[in-house]
């Protein structure tokens, strides 16, 4: 992608330029396909990450508003955890896309960032941030799983102190988890779409105690959340599906035929709404926990596989959608929270309404 371009005008806005760049690239480049598709989502990016900061902040603020008025339908526990959830997320949009991606999208627009010397601390509220985000997932899944297998320590467990005790005890560590990247990173920013994105000395990148540091950041953030996950739905699946037939054999000698299960068909909302959750989390994360993990291990001497690098361009997209996706879930599993959202976006136009009609 380095090749030089002669045969375009530049002179028109850096959107339409880094447009006009990966375009000609793709039609005109040479002929391999990883080419290809990096300058494909070249082209996507110029409007994907801009989109995404646009669409991310309102959706996850008009989110954070409804899930503080508790009028959702969700237990007080549940709606801790979904509030969490979307603070971190909305941390990690303003933190990553606005603050990180679209500076290294539009790089002629944003070169004045490397003469602000912040980027180490930077890291270190981007990656605390990220941190939230995924485990208020795993503390969320953690809390269904007790809740829904544990019957003698749901009570205990399952109330609102405890899970604001919970997510302020992850938001702590988390924090104190990422300090070692103000050290790790200097004060400026490479505007380099990398898992390191600000400078970093040469000494670090050939260090076995900072390769070690940061294999392990990379294993506790998404390894760990991934397998805990799984394991916490697979331990889930297997008692519902055991206690579903006691329950129906139960039903069947009490009430004969009776098709409705008021109790079943609750828990049948809450289930799905879980499931939807942790698959959306691991899926759109899968690649970029995979990147991470083969460009650490690089650095130890492992060069079996080769990733191109479209495989981090294309983790980084997915894995930053999943900050965005969360309200459309609640939206299509929960029916109270889809009209707190109607409600919301009628809000605005409420007088302008009334007054016609009066």
């Amino acid at each position: 992608m380095g090749e030089n371009l002669t045969s375009i005008d530049w002179n028109v806005t850096t959107v339409v330029r880094r447009f006009t760049y990966g375009l000609y690239w793709f039609t005109h480049g040479r002929n391999v396909l990883k080419w290809r598709i990096g300058y494909a989502l070249e082209i996507m990016q110029a409007g994907y990450f801009p989109i995404l900061g646009i669409v991310g902040i309102p959706v996850n603020i008009i989110t954070i508003v409804i899930l503080r008025r508790k009028n959702c339908g969700l237990s007080k526990c549940v709606t801790c955890y979904l509030l969490g959830m979307a603070v971190g997320d909305l941390l990690v949009v303003i933190l990553d896309i606005i603050l990180r991606q679209i500076p290294i999208v539009f790089m002629e627009q944003f070169l004045f960032l490397q003469s602000i010397p912040v980027c180490n601390i930077h890291a270190v509220l981007l990656f605390a941030a990220t941190d939230c985000s995924v485990w208020f997932t795993v503390t969320f899944t953690f809390d269904r799983f007790v809740a829904i297998c544990c019957p003698k320590l749901k009570s205990k467990y399952c109330s609102e102190k405890t899970a604001s005790v919970v997510l302020g005890t992850v938001s702590v560590l988390s924090c104190l988890k990422n300090i070692f990247w103000y050290f790790m990173f200097s004060t400026g920013y490479r505007l380099a779409n990398t898992p390191w994105f600000c400078d970093v000395e040469r000494y670090v990148y050939y260090s076995p105690v900072w390769a070690a540091i940061d294999f392990l950041h990379n294993i506790l953030t998404p390894c760990v959340p991934f397998v805990l996950i799984l394991l916490f739905n697979v331990f889930t699946v297997r008692h519902i599906v055991v206690s579903s037939r006691a329950r129906r054999r139960l039903r069947a000698h009490s009430v004969g035929d009776s098709p409705r299960d008021p109790e079943m068909e609750s828990r049948r909302k809450s289930i799905m709404l879980l499931f939807i959750i942790t698959a959306n989390f691991i899926l759109l994360w899968s690649l970029f926990m995979i990147y991470s993990i083969w460009y650490r291990m690089l650095y130890f001497g492992f060069n079996s596989m080769q990733l191109d690098n479209f495989v981090r361009e294309l983790g980084f997209m997915l894995q930053l959608l999943s900050c965005c996706t969360n309200t459309a879930i609640y939206a299509v599993t929960q029916t109270q929270f889809r009209q707190q959202w109607k409600n919301v976006l009628k809000y605005p136009f409420t007088p302008f309404l009334q007054f016609i009609k009066s």
